[in-house]
C-alpha cells in the first residue's frame, strides 16, 4: 500500500514536472512578457518628454534675457509645456486610445512652440552666441533624438505585443488566460503634414 502510494506521488510529480515544461515551452508567458515590455518602453517615451519639459523653463529664460519683444511666443512655449505636462497617461491608461492622442497633441504643440522659439533665436546674434543658450539648445536637439528612439522602440514593443496576441498560438494564450489584456494603440502622426520633415534651424 505504502509503495503503490509513493509510485502515485512520484508520478503526479513527474507529470506536474512535465506539464509545467510544457508550459513554460509553449509561450504561455509571452504575452504578459510583451505587455511588460511595452510598458516599459512607454516609460522610456514619457522619461524623455519629462527631459525636455525640464530643460525648457531655462531656455525660456536665457532666450528671455536676449529676445524681450518676444512675449507672445515665449508665452506660447510656457503654455504648451504646461498643458504636455498636465496630461498623463501612464501604463495603466495606456489602452485608451483618447487619452493617448490628447498626449501626443499636446507634445506636438510643444514641439511646435519650440520651432517657433527657435526661429525666433535667429533674429538675435547675442543670444545665438550665449553658450548657455547653445549648451541648451545642443541639449534639446539631443532630447528630441531620443524622444524619436524612444518613441520607435515603443511603436516596435507594440507590434511584438499586438502581433503575439493575434497570432496562433498566443491567440490561444490570450483568449484562455489573458482576455483582459486588450490589443493596444500606437503613436499615430497628429500634426498636419506629419509626413514631411520639420524645419527646425538652431
Amino acid at each position: 500500500m505504502n509503495v503503490r502510494h509513493h509510485t502515485r506521488s512520484s508520478l503526479q510529480v513527474a507529470a506536474l514536472m512535465l506539464l509545467t515544461t510544457l508550459l513554460a515551452g509553449c509561450g504561455i508567458n509571452n504575452i504578459p512578457t510583451l505587455d511588460e515590455q511595452a510598458k516599459a518602453a512607454w516609460g522610456q517615451v514619457q522619461n524623455q518628454y519629462q527631459r525636455r519639459a525640464d530643460l525648457i523653463p531655462n531656455l525660456v529664460e536665457t532666450v528671455k534675457g536676449y529676445a524681450k519683444h518676444e512675449e507672445e511666443t515665449l508665452t506660447a512655449v510656457i503654455e504648451a509645456r504646461a498643458k504636455a505636462t498636465s496630461i498623463q497617461v501612464d501604463a495603466s491608461t495606456l489602452d485608451n486610445p483618447e487619452k493617448l492622442k490628447q498626449f501626443q497633441q499636446a507634445q506636438d504643440q510643444l514641439t511646435g512652440a519650440l520651432s517657433r522659439l527657435m526661429v525666433v533665436s535667429e533674429r538675435y546674434p547675442d543670444l545665438k552666441a550665449n553658450q548657455n543658450f547653445l549648451a541648451l539648445q545642443s541639449q534639446l536637439e539631443g532630447t528630441e533624438n531620443r524622444i524619436a528612439v524612444a518613441r520607435r522602440d515603443f511603436i516596435l514593443a507594440v507590434q511584438k505585443y499586438n502581433t503575439e496576441i493575434r497570432t496562433f498560438p498566443g491567440r490561444l494564450w490570450h483568449t484562455v488566460m489573458y482576455s483582459d489584456l486588450p490589443i493596444r494603440e500606437t503613436f499615430e502622426a497628429t500634426s498636419p503634414d506629419a509626413e514631411k520633415a520639420p524645419e527646425v534651424k538652431f
